[in-house]
């Protein structure tokens, strides 16, 4: 049997600002940006350059509850990693286009990480593993 996680679907308040960050700050490709008329409502995809694995389905809050999630899907923790093969390349990129780093690059067992605020205040660690690391080599 393969399986796989194909879309973590992120809550946000509004589709192209959150397009704006993820393609524009983060680098991420749009994938998809399809209207879905049935449920009135946009089908948006983006994903990390050069990743084929999960990519983040952009969920516009519809509903009272779900506005109470933008910012907080994982309660203050550290809710998505964005791995990559340079680390120092993209901290420094990120910090000239004012990404706020809520904790500063550390070495750590695994590798070096720095955490950061997406444009709705979520928290992602910014990682690159030691090549030893089991998830190293996995897209």
């Amino acid at each position: 049997m393969k399986q796989s996680i194909v879309h973590i679907a992120l809550v946000v308040n509004d589709y192209d600002e959150a397009i704006d960050f993820y393609v524009n700050k983060l680098k991420f490709e749009l994938i998809e940006d399809s209207y879905q008329p049935e449920q009135n409502k946009r089908w948006v995809v983006v994903s990390p350059p050069g990743s084929n694995g999960v990519a983040l389905l952009l969920a516009k809050a519809s509903k009272p509850v779900q506005k109470t999630f933008v910012g907080n899907q994982a309660g203050g923790r550290v809710f998505l990693f964005l791995k990559t093969d340079d680390f120092w390349r993209d901290y420094k990129r990120m910090l000239e286009l004012d990404i706020k780093f809520v904790r500063p690059p550390a070495e750590q067992d695994y590798g070096t990480v720095a955490v950061f605020e997406d444009l709705y205040g979520n928290l992602w660690d910014l990682l690159q593993l030691n090549p030893d690391h089991p998830m190293a080599g996995r897209r």
